[in-house]
């Protein structure tokens, strides 16, 4: 489970706290953002992520098993 800091953190966190939150590069985070992978949310120019969905998107991972090689290479 995600743990937050702040309050404000709960809602939406930025690229650098999803990134840390998912143990990926920032790189890796737009890499899949970019490819419709991790769901995001646009507010004006900025992207933001909920955690929420990152917790769900980690277990649609480990529901898929560690056989995958694209699970493998992202280390989830």
């Amino acid at each position: 489970m995600v743990q937050h800091t702040t309050p404000a953190a709960g809602l939406l966190l930025t690229a650098a706290d999803a990134a840390r939150t998912l143990a990926i590069s920032q790189l890796s985070l737009w890499a899949r953002t970019a490819s419709g992978e991790i769901p995001h949310v646009r507010i004006g120019r900025s992207v933001r992520y909920r955690a929420s969905s990152l917790e769900e998107y980690v277990a649609a991972k480990e529901e898929q098993g560690s056989g995958s090689s694209t699970n493998a290479a992202a280390g989830l």
